[in-house]
């Protein structure tokens, strides 16, 4: 029996999420690309504050020139992280793309130097929302989704000819898990002991059909640590690597994974938030069935190269999308 509007206890992720990543530091970079960017940026930079959130190794920092101008810059080295260079350029094509007015930073410009490549885009002074959700902070993230999420449902031609993956296919291909595990090809993860593994199998397997289904675009990673507050208490959303054809009301739902974490009614805010008119009634079950599968499958694939704090932030993710969803089914011992 599915249960509505229950609030857990608050949960806060054993990871911080301003200090996840392992990062190099300016003197860490190459002098050829250091003069570079310093060029840019009208000579050395004055301030250099390197980001401690995000799960890979590439550079990402706010350079501050000497005329007090502030650039966040990615950079990664050709040889070695060309993953993340195609991510980064991706991206700038992405968000020049974007319509006009929506609270997302902006790229700048773009640079090779040194064998490294550089994207510098507008630097949002903010601050990523605190854990627990203060309540307001969250209801600020929300109006920003709401926002750009109307702006992506009928997206501007040329950012649609970028040939954007559909969220359908990533499904099939990388973030339904729970079948696997029922097939035995997959060891059931940690924290899954005594799920119902064949109502897991059967709510992820509707994903891809209700993805194909849903108009529009959706950000793809729609993570507290994506978003920053700035000093008026406007949400801005960042990190556009993955934007996706699929449905808005899937982003919503990995972003109430934290706020289900604390302790608010993250039913509610999914039911009344605008992306999720006309969504098929069992969308929420079927979002977090596929994420937390997602997440503890990953978890569970061993030490990662990219961040030490990784396996951690899925573990707990994946904890919560399936505590939550066995709160919503009635599910005991799960």
């Amino acid at each position: 029996m599915r249960q509505h509007g229950a609030v857990p206890a608050i949960s806060l992720p054993p990871v911080a999420y301003g200090a996840t990543a392992a990062r190099p530091g300016w003197t860490d970079l190459p002098p050829g690309l250091r003069d570079a960017l310093a060029a840019r940026l009208g000579g050395p930079p004055t301030a250099v504050r390197v980001a401690g959130g995000g799960f890979t190794r590439g550079f990402a920092a706010v350079l501050t020139g000497p005329a007090g101008d502030p650039v966040f810059v990615k950079a990664a080295a050709l040889d070695g992280q060309r993953h993340l260079v195609d991510w980064y350029a991706h991206e700038a094509a992405i968000l020049a793309r974007l319509p006009a007015g929506l609270p997302v930073p902006r790229p700048r410009w773009a640079l090779t130097a040194s064998g490294w490549y550089a994207l510098g885009l507008d630097a949002i002074d903010g601050h990523v929302p605190r854990l627990p959700w203060e309540p307001a902070e969250l209801d600020a993230a929300l109006a920003t989704y709401a926002e750009v999420a109307t702006a992506l449902a009928d997206p501007p031609a040329d950012l649609a000819a970028l040939g954007l993956p559909r969220l359908a296919d990533l499904a099939r291909d990388d973030i339904l898990w729970w079948g696997e595990v029922a097939a035995g090809r997959e060891p059931l993860p940690d924290g899954a002991a005594g799920a119902p593994l064949a109502e897991l199998v059967a709510l992820e397997s509707r994903l891809p059909g209700y993805a194909d289904a849903a108009p529009g675009l959706a950000h793809g990673d729609l993570r507290v640590d994506n978003l920053l507050l700035d000093a008026a208490g406007r949400a801005w959303l960042c990190d556009w690597t993955w934007l996706c054809h699929g449905p808005a009301w899937f982003d919503l739902a990995g972003l109430l994974l934290t706020a289900y974490a604390s302790g608010l009614d993250a039913d509610a805010a999914f039911a009344r938030h605008p992306v999720t008119a006309g969504a098929p009634v069992d969308a929420l079950d079927v979002s977090l069935a596929a994420l937390a599968g997602y997440f503890l499958t990953g978890a569970a694939a061993g030490p990662s190269t990219a961040s030490p704090h990784l396996r951690t932030h899925q573990r707990w993710s994946g904890e919560q999308a399936l505590g939550w969803l066995a709160a919503r089914q009635g599910w005991a011992g799960a």
